[in-house]
């Protein structure tokens, strides 16, 4: 088959690329022991549902199911309805509700599946009559549903309780009154505003410095409740600092999808565990890497995970709440799904110069499965935007 592709660039040409023949990588068999390793994962669309895909959803559960249990295959746990499955963005939490009862039924049919899922107040709509006890209310209803499930809980960030705060002690009470209920520890997920503009001045401050201290004194007061906290800041210093002043026993889950092979990596201090939506697009790196640190081979971590760097700062490049487009393109392109379409349409929120720099870097980094495959898949997506 012919492996070269003409792919569009930023200035307007069109150049030939042939893909680099890199092996795509595999990873050993069994689970992953030095790290918790989430991957937060994307929902498939039903392509040929006859509804508004602006305005209502129908999912393929069994290629949405069949995909976590792909990531479970690989040893990775799975974080399931969260701001990687459109959360809020097109995803609703009536769909969401039937996702979390199904992929804990899922779960619990394959040995040693990990799965936590999101929480949080998407079905309450901000405004100017909503209150904290309406947050605290809506909280309380998705928290019940999924430890009604059997599932375990983590606490997504609230547009409505960025909307109804007043000041940092509001996060704290509405934050204490929650975790105070929950049955098994949570991961806090702090997400910040280039991922979802409306948690701009989340904690109660535009002061990162001071929502850090806001969030850290929740921590210290519920720690017995809390396993972990995600932060999605792109932020590594931050992260870091932060991670050190955790009381004991509360981990670090990364989010920064630029710089987590240093983060999960650690130093002598201590390290991070993950939680990120670019381990959906890098599976079987992730997994290969991560092994690797669980016997001590730090040459072949930092190898595999090197070169994704490139691919995940382009994924989640500015506005990086489009980075969803990139998630489902990587599984189209690897044949776990039979095209590439988004809940709420949300396959247009990335050009297609976008997208051909995408295929390079999946090349590059060994990650398309079939090249061939992948190959031809790209060609289709050119052809739809006029490139033949």
């Amino acid at each position: 088959m012919n492996r070269t592709l003409r792919l569009p660039r930023a200035d307007g040409a069109v150049t030939p690329y042939t893909l680099t023949g890199s092996r795509a990588v595999t990873p050993p068999s069994g689970p992953i022991r030095s790290r918790v390793a989430f991957a937060a994962v994307h929902v498939v669309a039903d392509p040929l549902a006859a509804i508004n895909p602006m305005l209502e959803v129908a999912l393929d559960w069994e290629a949405t199911l069949a995909y976590r249990r792909y990531l479970w295959s690989l040893g990775l746990a799975v974080a399931e309805a969260m701001d990687t499955s459109q959360r809020g963005m097109g995803f609703d939490w009536e769909t969401a509700k039937e996702l979390i009862k199904r992929a804990v039924t899922e779960a619990k049919a394959v040995p040693g599946a990990v799965l936590a899922s999101g929480a949080g107040t998407d079905h309450l709509e901000p405004g100017s009559r909503v209150t904290l006890a309406d947050v605290e209310a809506a909280y309380e209803e998705q928290c019940t549903w999924i430890e009604r499930c059997g599932g375990r809980i983590i606490l997504m960030a609230s547009r409505a309780l960025a909307a109804a705060a007043r000041s940092p002690d509001d996060y704290v009470k509405v934050y204490g009154r929650i975790l105070s209920q929950v049955r098994e520890p949570v991961i806090i997920h702090w997400l910040g505003e280039m991922f979802d503009p409306a948690l701009a001045g989340y904690w109660g401050s535009p002061s990162l410095d001071c929502a850090t201290e806001t969030l850290l004194a929740i921590v210290r007061e519920h720690a017995s409740r809390i396993d972990g906290v995600k932060i999605s800041l792109l932020d590594q210093r931050r992260e870091i600092a932060m991670r050190r002043r955790f009381p004991r026993g509360v981990r670090m889950y990364t989010g920064d999808d630029f710089d987590y092979p240093t983060t999960i990596r650690g130093d002598v201090e201590g390290a991070s565990d993950a939680l990120l939506g670019i381990f959906d697009v890098i599976a079987p790196a992730a997994a290969a890497a991560l092994k690797a640190l669980d016997t001590g081979d730090f040459a072949r971590y930092e190898a595999i995970l090197g070169p994704t760097l490139p691919l995940a700062r382009h994924v989640f490049g500015a506005p990086t709440r489009f980075y969803k487009t990139g998630v489902v393109f990587a599984a189209y392109l690897n044949g776990h799904q039979s095209h590439f379409r988004l809940v709420g349409g949300m396959e247009s929120g990335r050009s297609v110069v976008h997208l051909a720099e995408q295929f390079v870097l999946m090349d590059r980094a060994g990650l398309l499965v079939d090249p061939e495959r992948a190959a031809e898949r790209m060609r289709r997506v050119l052809a739809v935007a006029g490139v033949d």
